[in-house]
């Protein structure tokens, strides 16, 4: 009996596995690796196994009965990542585009269903034109079945989809199902409906890279959460996103290897400028908190005045959410509403602790804002921390003014441990705004309205544009130096490890979406 490898090069050569050899000299004439080169570059070596490799569709309507592929344009099967047991599935858009057939559909459902039994990471590697028209309602049914499945793990098992080549119609929602999409920049694209359909419905002209390329999702839509250079890129950031995650829900991620030394930080000192209307990157602040080169933004490009991402703090991996002064002075609108909520719930689906960082003026004003939904959209972010059960810090660095203060993962909301710096302002609004409605009729009767105001703005900034008052009530644990802030962050998430905290028994919440 000949071995397996022998028989799948046997077949290569005869054109009846993948699109035969000038098929795969095509695609890398496109700049993509075929599906085969793609699993072994993230498998570790020789961990690889097939399962289905000599499974082919069952069509015999409109010719298919002569056009038959090993294998059926996918690839199924497990291995290692780092050592790690995964499940992968990776689309071959050189056996009829990669379309997705009731066989291929069987053989994506059969290693979904083993990822959920042995609790591993699920890994799409998607190159697909959608359904395969010829099978019709088959082909359909197939989709469903995935989409299905993709419901099922979901916060059981992290599922990641590399988005390789085209991905287009049915074919989109299952990436979107998944925890995290990363898209490859200028040879993949996704959408529902193409550039075609779009032109004979809305008169439209639109490229495929406009209407869906990764350049698109990652900036309006916020579709895909990573972008990719290439293929080997985007296979090195899967790697990436996995080492920061666990095997599924009951697990926990293995920490790094960490020797504690001094830990006090003292570039913190002098990030925040004194004026409290002037701007500075909460990226120096993730960077300055957590451990060298750790942290990895989520969505970089999409809803830019909130920062999302997983980093280490002493090895251990969590999960950071912060405002962004340098983007709309940090507000919070819709979209960054969103992000940090969904973000949120992937690290609780996940036993990742998260850290908030807090800078907040409030909620993006606007007609705009309030006609699309703020009022639901920014009661995400609040029902995502709420339930929340992971351990939960908070840093408030500077502002936090009016409802997004309680939103910012507050004590009221459950936190486990609240800090904050001396510039922290905790105020219903700025002292400003506040003065002007609070002493109208004293500023108005002033002989000097003007000085009179500044008067009063001072007085308020003295009582409340500070965090004093509510560490007074308990709603602040300590007020900090900067440069402890690490120090502070390390003991306490080592503390809170072993938290356990019961939810109320119910199905499931409601959240507002």
């Amino acid at each position: 009996m000949k071995p397996k490898m022998e028989i799948l090069r046997e077949k290569i050569e005869e054109g009846k596995l993948g699109g035969g050899l000038k098929r795969i000299e095509t695609q890398h004439k496109k700049g993509k690796l075929t599906a085969r080169e793609r699993v072994e570059l993230l498998m570790d070596p020789g961990s690889f196994e097939e399962i289905g490799a000599l499974v082919m569709h069952r069509t015999r309507e409109f010719g298919m009965e002569d056009q038959k592929f090993y294998g059926d344009g996918v690839i199924t099967g497990y291995g290692t990542v780092n050592g790690r047991l995964v499940y992968v599935f990776a689309q071959d858009f050189t056996v009829f585009g990669g379309s997705l057939s009731e066989t291929h559909a069987e053989k994506i459902c059969r290693i979904m269903d083993m990822a959920m039994k042995a609790g591993a990471p699920m890994i799409g590697l998607n190159d697909s034109g959608g359904a395969r028209i010829q099978e019709g309602v088959r082909s359909l049914g197939g989709y469903a079945d995935i989409f299905y499945r993709n419901v099922q793990t979901s916060g059981v098992i992290p599922q990641i989809s590399a988005i390789m080549g085209p991905c287009a119609g049915g074919a989109v929602y299952s990436p979107a199902m998944t925890d995290f999409t990363i898209m490859v920049e200028n040879t993949s694209y996704m959408f529902v409906t193409g550039p075609n359909v779009v032109k004979t419905v809305t008169n439209e002209e639109v490229s495929s890279e406009e209407l869906g390329g990764a350049s698109t999702h990652s900036t309006k839509s916020g579709v895909t959460h990573l972008t990719a250079l290439n293929d080997m890129d985007c296979i090195n950031q899967v790697k990436k996103l996995l080492s920061y995650m666990p095997q599924n829900c009951e697990d926990v991620v293995v920490k790094h290897p960490y020797t504690l030394g001094d830990e006090i930080r003292e570039v913190l000192e002098t990030i925040v400028p004194l004026s409290a209307n002037q701007p500075y990157d909460i990226r120096s602040v993730i960077e300055g908190i957590c451990d060298i080169d750790s942290f990895f933004e989520i969505h970089k490009y999409y809803a830019d005045n909130i920062v999302v991402g997983f980093a280490r703090i002493a090895g251990r991996s969590i999960g950071i959410v912060a405002n962004q002064p340098m983007s709309l002075a940090g507000v919070l609108d819709i979209e960054s509403s969103k992000k940090g909520a969904r973000f949120t719930r992937f690290c609780d689906c996940f036993n990742i602790p998260l850290l908030v960082l807090v800078d907040v003026p409030g909620f993006l004003p606007g007609t705009d804002q309030e006609w699309n939904g703020i009022i639901t959209n920014g009661a995400k972010l609040l029902y995502a921390l709420s339930e929340a059960t992971v351990p939960r810090c908070t840093v408030i660095t500077r502002k936090a003014y009016g409802g997004a203060y309680d939103v910012m993962n507050s004590k009221h909301i459950g936190a486990d441990m609240n800090y904050a710096w001396p510039t922290a302002e905790i105020a219903v609004m700025g002292a400003r705004g506040a003065s002007e409605i609070i002493f109208k009729n004293e500023i108005a009767a002033a002989e000097d309205p003007a000085k009179k105001l500044l008067e009063k703005e001072a007085e308020f900034a003295e009582l409340f544009a500070n965090p004093y008052t509510a560490a007074e009530r308990g709603f602040i644990d300590e007020v900090i130096e900067p440069k402890e802030t690490r120090k502070k962050l390390i003991k306490a998430f080592a503390m809170l490890e072993n938290k356990v905290a019961k939810r109320p028994r119910k199905k499931h919440g409601n959240i507002p979406l």
